[in-house]
This record gives C-alpha cells, structure tokens and sequence, in this order.
C-alpha cells in the first residue's frame, strides 16, 4: 500500500490550494483518513480527520478555512485550503488506516511522503 500526496506550492497569504492523496496498491478497504502537517521546528500536528462515512473533524486552528473531505471510489483525501496564513507553512502529510488485500490481512496505518505548503506574508 502506497500514499501519493500532491498539490503543495507556495501561495500568498489569503490564497488557496488543494491538496490530494491517493491511496494506491492491494487495497480492501480504508477507514479513517487524515491530515497532518510538521512546521520547522514543531512536532507534527494532526490538522483533520474523516472517517469512511464522511464524518469530519479538525484542529481548532484551521477549522472554518480547511474542508477535508475523500472519494472511496478512488481511495483518495482532499484538503481543500482557503484563507491560508503564513503560520498554515508546512510539510504536510497524509494518513490512512488500510486493510489490504491477502490471506490473513490486518489493518495498518500508512503515511504518504508528504508536499510542501509556503504561505508567504
């Protein structure tokens, strides 16, 4: 199982980007999936969370900006970011608890290798 996250840039403050995350290889089933993001010098910071049934949760510091929402058709996360600030500047990363296929699976939780997000001032 594979997490391919995309979409980072460099935006001004004020501006949006969407960023995606597709889960890819011998996939059963996925339930909740997530956002993190690690700015220098900060532990990494869960930033939004959705469960299969598109029940959503975040952090008090993106919540009414970030809109975290998935496909799962196409295992695949979205974070829609609006209104960014120069404090949203990160690496940010994607989260998955996967079932994969096989004889005597087991759920595991996966990580993408993260994008770049710079939100200049």
């Amino acid at each position: 199982v594979q997490l391919q996250a995309s979409g980072g840039g460099l935006v001004q403050a004020g501006g949006s980007l969407r960023l995606s995350c597709a889960a890819s290889g011998s996939i059963s089933l996925s339930n909740s999936m997530r956002w993190y993001r690690q700015a220098p010098g900060k532990q990494r910071e869960l930033v939004a969370g959705i469960t299969r049934v598109g029940s959503a949760s975040y952090s008090d510091s993106v919540k009414g900006r970030l809109t975290i929402s998935r496909d799962n058709a196409k295992n695949t996360v979205y974070l829609q970011m609006n209104s960014l600030k120069p404090e949203d500047t990160a690496v940010y990363y994607c989260n998955a608890d996967v079932l994969p296929t096989g004889l005597a699976p087991r759920w595991g939780s996966y990580w993408g290798q993260g994008t770049q997000v710079t939100v200049s001032s």
